[in-house]
């Protein structure tokens, strides 16, 4: 199996001749490389964590006719009343389990994480927030178009019978869930407060990876969003989850699991 990461949440798995498209979004930074809208196109299915702006409001470039979006009940809703193709889509939910080409992908509950005050302080007093303000104003007006409630947020593992990968939309786990243990990949997203490597820790300690990889950290949308320093990453990992390897992807380039 490899992996990709596309910017943001964005990532595509590949596997025996089988391709899974993760939260696809096609907006970028104007300083950061493009998504490959023609190699994304090629997914078999798209996984959406959930239906957020920044994971499920570009789904329609992606998707095609007879292939299926995975997505909360409530984010077909939110499909339909945003005017995107919600007849492509099919409803999932924590527990569900399908089989898609050479991948057996199984949901589980998860929780967005919660933005701390330090996060919300910096957008706010930040002089590009104010320097750009119509276009934050029009981010923000977007993002609430994506509401959504605590069901609607999941976790999939994804394995194809050799490595199993575990992928978190948001950086919250379900108290409840029982996540497998010693995944071959943890994708955790580094993004919502100001020091996503303290968050990470109960990741590390409750789920044993044997490796972890980052995504969600660049400049998805500014000038709402900022890239997040990652420089504790790897010091974390290394006291944390010591026999794991941790993994600072590069855009657009596949990584073999």
């Amino acid at each position: 199996m490899k992996v990709k990461w596309y910017g943001t949440a964005t990532l595509m798995l590949e596997s025996g001749g089988t391709r899974l498209l993760v939260d696809p979004y096609a907006r970028r930074c104007s300083r950061a490389p493009g998504v490959d809208i023609e190699e994304a196109r090629t997914a078999d299915a798209i996984l959406i964590t959930h239906p957020h702006l920044d994971h499920f409001a570009d789904v329609d470039i992606f998707s095609r006719d007879g292939e299926s979006v995975y997505v909360s009940e409530s984010g077909i809703e939110l499909a339909r009343r945003n005017g995107l193709a919600a007849h492509r889509m099919a409803a999932i939910a924590a527990g569900d389990e399908v089989r898609i080409g050479a991948f057996t992908v199984r949901a589980y509950p998860a929780r967005h994480c919660r933005f701390d005050a330090a996060t919300l302080l910096r957008l706010a007093l930040s002089p590009r927030t104010w320097a750009r303000l119509p276009q934050c104003v029009r981010l923000l007006r977007a993002a609430a178009r994506f509401r959504i409630d605590e069901r609607d947020v999941l976790a999939y593992a994804v394995d194809d019978g050799e490595r199993r990968v575990l992928i978190f939309g948001s950086a919250g786990m379900d108290a409840d869930a029982d996540y497998p243990r010693a995944v071959d990949l943890l994708v955790f997203p580094y993004q919502g407060r100001r020091r996503m490597d303290r968050e990470m820790i109960p990741f590390l300690r409750a789920l044993e990876p044997r490796a972890v990889m980052l995504d969600h950290f660049d400049d998805a949308f500014p000038p709402v969003t900022h890239r997040v320093d990652t420089r504790r990453f790897l010091p974390t990992v290394a006291e944390y989850a010591p026999d794991a390897t941790g993994i600072l992807p590069t855009l657009n380039e596949w990584t073999e699991i």
